[in-house]
């Protein structure tokens, strides 16, 4: 008599399906809920940017970085040159550029934690930096004027959703403008904002990273 040979039934197959359907459910859920809470994240640090440096600018008449009295109230701080504006891109690894001493500035007064003997720029959700400087764009057409807080290496998908919450989702025009960053650039030092804001969307490719600026 033949051996009649086993196998899997319609029903287990069934089954078998509908688990590996609830995982992958459930792994793409998952990262949905991470992206939307880096979102989140960089969100916050760019609104709690403008509390900080408005509460320092009451507290001592002074933008941080460009504050002329600095080493007068902490010893071993560096003064800047109080004209109202901050030289130095916001990824300066230069200590005496205002835009590093910016944040050594907000930790010794206490309105960021930190070291505060620290001038680094901190990091953001995705492993960019955030950072401030004066002006965006080419030096014959301005895009962003003022005090601006930039984040980098932002995926498309974060990019666009921070643009779009503070301001219109298109990357070269508003107050919120979106930098393509250079595949040359130090994983943790995004792209300085001194070319023409990419054009009219934002490409989530997984490849390209975008520097996001914001006016304050």
């Amino acid at each position: 008599m033949k051996k009649q040979q086993g196998g899997f039934t319609l029903v287990e197959i069934a089954i078998v399906l509908v688990i590996i359907g609830l995982l992958l459910g459930g792994v793409l859920k998952g990262q949905e809920l991470i992206t939307q809470a880096k979102i989140k994240n960089v969100a916050n640090d760019l609104n709690g940017m403008a509390a900080a440096i408005y509460g320092y600018q009451d507290r001592y008449k002074a933008f941080p970085g460009d504050d002329d009295k600095a080493s007068s109230r902490w010893t071993g701080a560096g003064n800047g040159d109080h004209n109202g504006k901050l030289s130095g891109a916001f990824n300066s690894k230069t200590d005496t550029d205002e835009t590093r001493m910016f944040w050594n500035h907000l930790r010794l007064a206490g309105f960021i934690g930190g070291d505060t003997a620290s001038l680094a720029q901190p990091q953001n959700a995705v492993g960019g930096i955030i950072g401030v400087q004066t002006d965006a764009g080419p030096s014959s057409s301005v895009e962003l004027a003022g005090l601006i807080v930039c984040s980098s290496n932002l995926p498309g998908k974060i990019a666009n959703a921070i643009d779009a919450q503070f301001d219109d989702g298109v990357p070269n025009k508003g107050t919120v403008r979106g930098y393509i960053q250079s595949s040359s650039v130090a994983a943790d030092g995004g792209t300085s904002p001194t070319a023409i804001a990419s054009a009219t969307a934002y490409t989530d490719d997984g490849v390209k990273l975008f520097t996001i600026c914001k006016s304050l």
